[in-house]
């Protein structure tokens, strides 16, 4: 099956994400593999106005060695490097996505988003099917206004890695 917004519409609503704190913990106890798919179908939806919103974006430059870095691994390490920023494992692509700015780190998935999307960086797989909860917290991020849908993807992508200073 494929996501799409229609079928988003379809879900029945969850009373139990109206706003952002409860959204953003909705997302929070997704698994890592839902996490990462949300954060994607997020991103191709929303990603034309997510970038321009994000003041820190212009300040890509600071994540482009580890977007650089990611694009030389196999698709494997690359899944794993994701997987290790959502797990919050400490390595040193972690530490450095650690000291990022939080619209920094906004601007860093949009930009795997879109790599992912030009096949430079491992892609969803095609059978990929998110889980009834994760549709369910897309599903509130898409019912929020725009403000909020930002600010629930920030929370999302500020908590991870690891802030090597902390």
């Amino acid at each position: 099956m494929v996501y799409t917004p229609a079928f988003s519409a379809n879900l029945p609503l969850n009373t139990q994400f109206v706003d952002v704190p409860s959204t953003t913990a909705g997302y929070q106890r997704l698994g890592v593999d839902d996490k990462l798919g949300l954060l994607w179908f997020a991103y191709t939806q929303m990603g034309r106005s997510i970038t321009p919103a994000a003041p820190g974006a212009a300040r890509l430059q600071f994540a482009e060695g580890l977007l650089n870095q990611i694009k030389q691994m196999s698709y494997d390490e690359q899944l794993q490097v994701m997987r290790d920023l959502v797990r919050k494992v400490s390595t040193p692509i972690t530490r450095s996505y650690g000291v990022l700015s939080i619209n920094t780190k906004l601007a860093f998935w949009y930009q795997l988003a879109e790599l992912m999307k030009e096949g430079v960086v491992v892609p969803v797989p095609a059978n990929y099917q998110m889980s009834r909860e994760a549709s369910e917290v897309l599903a509130a991020i898409e019912r929020l206004d725009f403000s909020q849908q930002i600010t629930v993807l920030r929370n999302a992508v500020a908590d991870m890695g690891v802030d090597p200073l902390a």
